[in-house]
């Protein structure tokens, strides 16, 4: 079968099948990575012992959105 073939069966099915068809194959590409979950942990510290210590500077939400 072909995806076009594929694509047209799934769009007759009812919208709760599609989005569960939907959300399996998002599952599918969206893998956790633990090397990269590790890297960003470590980057997390780094940046909030950098504030800790006062070496960055931090900015409110109203700074940051141009709202004050």
């Amino acid at each position: 079968m072909h995806i076009d073939q594929i694509i047209q069966e799934a769009l007759r099915l009812p919208a709760a099948a599609r989005f569960e068809i939907l959300d399996q194959l998002m599952q599918s590409l969206d893998k956790p990575d633990p090397e990269i979950d590790r890297i960003w942990g470590e980057e997390a510290v780094r940046r909030l012992a950098s504030v800790d210590a006062g070496r960055s500077q931090t900015y409110s939400a109203d700074e940051v959105l141009g709202q004050d």
